[in-house]
Parts: structure tokens; C-alpha cells; sequence
């Protein structure tokens, strides 16, 4: 859809500066012919040629000034693209390499029970971070698409949130008080799968860019108007004033590709903008000294009234 879209609008600009051109360039022989026999002395004719043809030129300079920004917009998305294909290829290269390894050390070496059981958890580590890149790509095609999310169905918020934080903690091996979650007993009637992608891109973001030593908040809030604010804080080194704008783009990934520590595909914070505005929500990034982590603002609809207290203290530890 997107690629149409952005193939659609370079076609039509061309087709209208060439029209453009075509009616100018009449322009000018009408005048130059006009002039030769004489029949331009009219005040009326002249006026109206002039101003003509110089609507005309406005315009097509003012193609011209869009089309360059169209090309250059296009270089900078095959540039993220290119980023985009490294990226995936380095998640899907390193897993199956270190699959590929464990097999071969199995099958020519004999282990004893305790290694096969390391090697086993391993090699299960390892198809379960190919899955998870898998599902990324398929929840960007899926809503690239616009296609089947659902219906809205009951979600309790706190035990979503848990659910998540505890799925990033095992991924990464870090200690369940690693994200801490301050919530109430929550419910919303909203869409599940869409709510699960929102919040597993978001806490996966804030545990992957943190410090040395992650440490991730959730909090959780009830408005005046029954909408639910959630933050997300990090301990990571923030992100730069000048590029806070673009980090929700299809494929951005700060920094060179080639140079990072961190996994991903740069597709992350663009899933999330996407399922927040499919849900009728808003997201922001909220501004924060550098050094001092980030903090992303998701703010929610479709809260169904309880009489539990809306602020408890909960971790997502059992």
C-alpha cells in the first residue's frame, strides 16, 4: 500500500509538469506570433498573456521544487530500507548459526546429559528470537495492509502489562524486578492482539535502550474522561532533541546499523505509532534531560468503570 502510494504521487507530478510545459510553451509561441503580426498592441492581450505565462512558470518551478523533495525523501527511504535488510539479516544470520553450531557439536561429539540439556535450552532460545522476528514482520505487513485485528473484547490492562514485561525479562535473562508496574485493576474494551503488540514493542524498547543495568517503570493512570495514560520510563541515555521527531518512521534505526550492540529492524516504534492511532489513542515522547532515560506517553480509551481503587502497587512477578 505504501509502495503504491508513494510510486502514485512522483507519476502524477510528472504528468502535471509536462501539461505544464506543454500549455507554457503555447504561451509563448501565441505571444512571439502575435507580436510578428502585430496583434499584441492590445493592452488586454498583452496583461493576459504575461500573467499566463508566468502562473505557468510558478508552477512549474514549484513541481520541480517538490519533485526534488520527493527524490530526496525517496534516498533517505532507501536508505532505511538498506538499514532495514541488514538487520534482519543479522537477526536471522546469528540465530541460525548458533543453531547450526549446537547441531553440529551434538552430532559430532559426544555430550553428556547435562550438555545436552544447555544445549537444547539453547538452541530453544534461539528459534524462539527467529520467531519473534518473524511475528514482527508479520504484525508490520498486517497493518501495513489494514487487515483483520479483531474485535474488541475485554482486556484487563494490568495483567497485559504483566504478561509482556515478564515475556521481555525472559527473553533478555534479566531479573523479573527488572520492569516494575504501578496499576490498578484495569479493564478496557479494546482490541487484545493490537494492545499486545503496543505494549511488548514498547517495554522491548525500553529494556533493550537502557543502561548497563535495566531498570523499566510502567505507570498507570485514570482521567477525568475515562481514558488511561501509560508511561514508560527507562534508565537508558535518552534520545537526542533533534531526532525525536523521526524515531516513529517505517525502518528508522538511530545511528549506523552496522555498528550496533542491540538487535532489531527499526520497525518497533512504527508498529507502535500505527496500532495507537488504529486504536483511537494518542503516543507521545515526553521530554526528559539526556541521561535520564525516555519516557513514552500512551494514552487510551475504552475504560469500563470498576469500583477497585485505580492505584495499586503490583510488580509483574508471580
Amino acid at each position: 500500500m505504501l509502495e503504491r502510494r508513494s510510486l502514485k504521487a512522483p507519476i502524477t507530478l510528472g504528468v502535471v509538469m509536462i501539461v505544464l510545459v506543454v500549455v507554457l510553451a503555447g504561451v509563448w509561441i501565441l505571444g512571439n506570433v502575435l507580436g510578428a503580426t502585430g496583434n499584441l498592441e492590445s493592452s488586454v492581450a498583452f496583461w493576459v498573456i504575461l500573467s499566463t505565462g508566468t502562473v505557468l512558470l510558478i508552477g512549474v518551478l514549484a513541481g520541480v521544487i517538490a519533485y526534488l523533495t520527493l527524490t530526496v525523501k525517496a534516498f533517505k527511504l532507501n536508505q532505511r530500507q538498506s538499514n532495514f535488510i541488514d538487520a534482519v539479516t543479522h537477526e536471522l544470520k546469528s540465530p541460525i548459526a548458533s543453531l547450526k553450531l549446537y547441531l553440529q557439536t551434538m552430532t559430532r561429539h559426544s555430550v553428556d546429559a547435562q550438555q545436552q540439556q544447555d544445549f537444547h535450552q539453547f538452541m530453544l532460545e534461539d528459534v524462539e528470537r527467529l520467531d519473534l522476528l518473524i511475528n514482527h514482520l508479520l504484525d508490520a505487513a498486517r497493518i501495513d495492509r489494514g487487515g483483520d485485528v479483531g474485535d474488541d473484547e475485554l482486556v484487563h490492562l494490568d495483567e497485559l502489562l504483566k504478561q509482556c514485561a515478564s515475556s521481555i525479562c525472559v527473553r533478555y535473562r534479566l531479573p523479573e524486578e527488572t520492569v516494575t508496574i504501578k496499576c490498578g485493576e484495569i479493564q478496557l474494551r479494546s482490541r487484545l492482539i493490537q494492545l499486545e503488540i503496543l505494549f511488548r514493542n514498547l517495554i522491548d524498547n525500553a529494556v533493550k535502550y537502557s543502561g548497563a543495568k535495566p531498570k523499566v517503570k510502567i505507570q498507570v493512570q485514570l482521567t477525568d474522561n475515562q481514558n488511561v495514560v501509560v508511561s514508560i520510563i527507562d534508565n537508558g541515555p535518552g534520545i537526542p532533541a533533534n531526532q525525536r521527531r523521526k524515531i516513529f518512521g517505517r525502518f528508522i534505526r538511530l545511528g549506523n546499523e552496522l555498528e550496533r550492540s542491540t538487535p532489531g529492524t527499526g520497525l518497533g516504534l512504527y508498529l507502535v505509532r500505527n496500532v495507537v492511532k488504529s486504536l483511537g489513542g494518542s503516543i507521545r515522547l515526553q521530554d526528559r534531560e539526556m541521561g535520564t532515560g525516555t519516557e513514552f506517553e500512551v494514552t487510551l480509551g475504552g475504560v469500563v468503570p470498576t469500583e477497585v481503587p485505580d492505584h495499586l502497587e503490583i510488580s509483574h512477578a508471580n
